[in-house]
């Protein structure tokens, strides 16, 4: 994210609306924002968290939980906090709700802020020549976090159950039943607060009890019947070692995260809609007790994506990968961002997809092709183009030595971007023998078919005009080699090239100097648009050609080619050269979207 101006636009610049940003406006026409201060006592973590100096008039955060890899849908919020900040001059929060540090890992960590800078987006900001970062972690706040629980404890509004956690679960009740008090709902205060404490000191066993908010049992929201708010758990976390051995609920961290960092609009998918009384309820209560500042944030929920033909469930995406379905996170069939980003996808283009999708309060599907689509424009203005032969077959000219001269190879070049001439041109060979694309050939073509067939003339693109004769066979009846003869004084570019007129162009690359290479040809994932949709076994409808590698050969501008250097194949689609795999010894090239759709096809 570009550092906000040192005078912050009052409103954003011509962008679709949508209602998230109709509230922003609102609350800057309002000033809703601009007389807050923060919370707590001088030496609260509240005082340094989000950088005093920074005038900011909105705040979002991205919270991320470092128990996975990103995926399509974080990067629909991600654009959206980090896009909504940069446009209404204000700063968005990386931070990382590291509450469970069961599954939590630094290799997670790592991975996101990797993500999140590669999508081009950044947690700095500058105002008035003042710099600052707003990087952050939920473990930041720990010792705040239990000094509220323990005020919500002296305050009345918590309790220690030692009830198992069936036990609460059936008491709890549900949509058709109110909930059952605890046994344990009554005790004082201080018989609390002593009990709390022990949890604190490791004097119980995990499991043994939890610290749960004081609401309303017989509330229609089940989330206010008392929700947990501290548990016992002896694991290790990655940022604060054994110091802790009880963690806070997600629930009860994240609203006291966003209040200590001055979040304004604290933005969330609608499954947390149902979480939104509680969140209010807690700051509320900490507000009353002084623990944090009015006005305090406030949370709005928009739809999550939906994509077709993928899985966004950590827990789908985790077996995927450790049921060896794919080849790891980074597998370019995964709608993990680095999948994403190894199967060819740009930032542009990930972030042209969350602005094309828009933000609604109602859940819809958006069709993969619109993913697609995005990734086709912006390839298309920028790629550079290469020849490249997936299914080759030897084409031999068989006049070639008597027309040009024996062993002879002509030099041809074309455009690397035909739209781009700056970026000047790129050379390669022709002579008596060249690979064409298999498919290329019929002997006894289809009507509409202008390629090669025995009497037929077409050109080699940026060549010159052939007329096939006819090709050998194995016993099998398989293609081994065509034949066809050049026609003299047809090359591109020559004078009286344009005197044979041809209806069909192919490509080729010459056998002289075409590059080996791998090719892997990637595909949707999944055969059924909505593979986990009424609980059906997602792993059921998986495409059983969803990668397809080959041996192909390209033109030899791409010895050059360094990982992950996009081009447009000629005729074939986008290719990127793999981010792992690829090196100056092996050439391997990833499919990344076709020049057109094709899947409903």
């Amino acid at each position: 994210m570009s550092s906000p101006a040192a005078n912050p636009p009052a409103t954003a610049p011509a962008k679709p609306s949508n209602f998230l940003r109709q509230i922003i406006e609102h609350d800057l026409a309002q000033g809703t924002y601009t007389a807050r201060h923060w919370g707590g006592s001088p030496g609260d973590a509240a005082h340094h968290a989000a950088g005093a100096s920074d005038p900011a008039k909105i705040r979002t955060r991205f919270p991320p939980e470092p128990n996975g890899y990103l995926h399509i849908g974080h990067a629909k919020s991600i654009c959206l906090n980090f896009g909504l900040a940069r446009d209404y001059g204000g700063v968005c929060h990386l931070r990382f709700d590291d509450t469970n540090p069961e599954k939590e890992d630094q290799e997670y960590v790592d991975a996101i802020i990797d993500t999140v800078h590669w999508l081009g987006l950044d947690w700095n900001a500058s105002f008035n020549g003042v710099s600052s970062t707003h990087l952050y972690q939920a473990s930041d706040y720990f010792d705040f976090m239990y000094r509220a629980a323990e005020y919500l404890i002296q305050a009345g509004h918590a309790y220690v159950d030692e009830q198992s956690a069936e036990e609460i679960r059936i008491n709890r009740g549900d949509f058709g039943a109110p909930g059952v008090d605890s046994p344990f709902r009554n005790r004082t205060p201080a018989e609390n607060l002593a009990r709390f404490r022990e949890m604190r000191d490791g004097g119980h066993e995990d499991g043994a009890m939890v610290l749960r908010a004081k609401i309303d049992m017989a509330s229609p929201n089940i989330n206010l019947r008392d929700p947990a708010i501290y548990r016992i758990r002896r694991a290790t976390h990655h940022a604060t070692g054994d110091k802790w051995c009880i963690y806070p609920m997600y629930t009860f961290a994240h609203p006291i995260e966003d209040a200590l960092e001055n979040i304004t609009h604290s933005l969330c998918t609608l499954e947390f809609e149902d979480q939104r009384p509680f969140y209010d309820w807690l700051l509320d209560r900490l507000c009353e007790g002084g623990l944090l500042s009015t006005p305090h944030p406030h949370q709005y929920e928009f739809a999550r994506l939906n994509l077709t033909y993928v899985v966004t469930s950590k827990r789908k995406l985790a077996a995927l990968v450790y049921d060896h379905k794919v080849k790891g996170w980074d597998d370019p069939r995964m709608p993990t961002i680095v999948g994403l980003r190894r199967r060819g996808y740009t930032p542009e283009a990930i972030q042209l997809f969350a602005e094309r999708i828009g933000v609604t309060k109602s859940d819809s599907w958006i069709d993969y092709s619109t993913l697609e689509g995005c990734l086709r424009e912006t390839l298309d203005v920028s790629a550079p183009r290469a020849m490249a032969v997936l299914d080759p077959v030897k084409l031999v000219l068989t006049n070639w030595d008597a027309v040009m001269g024996a062993g002879a190879l002509d030099e041809c070049s074309a455009p690397v971007h035909p739209h781009l001439p700056a970026l000047g041109r790129r050379s390669f060979k022709i002579g008596k023998e060249v690979w064409i694309d298999r498919s290329d050939f019929e002997e006894t073509p289809p009507k509409g078919f202008f390629r090669l067939f025995p009497g037929n003339k077409v050109r080699l693109k940026y060549g010159h005009v052939i007329e096939c004769t006819g090709a050998t066979r194995d016993a099998a009846g398989k293609v081994l080699e065509v034949h066809a003869t050049l026609v003299p004084d047809t090359k591109s570019g020559t004078p009286g090239s344009d005197a044979v007129k041809v209806k069909g162009v192919i490509t080729w690359v010459a056998a002289a100097d075409g590059i080996p290479a791998e090719v892997r040809l990637y595909d949707r994932l999944f055969t059924e648009a909505q593979p986990d949709a009424g609980g059906k076994e997602f792993l059921a409808s998986l495409n059983p050609n969803s990668l397809k590698v080959i041996q192909a050969v390209v033109e030899p501008s791409l010895a050059n080619a360094k990982a992950d250097d996009k081009f447009q194949f000629e005729r074939h689609g986008y290719f990127v050269a793999d981010r792992v795999d690829h090196s100056g010894a092996k050439s391997v090239f990833n499919l990344a979207v076709g020049l057109k759709d094709s899947w409903g096809k």
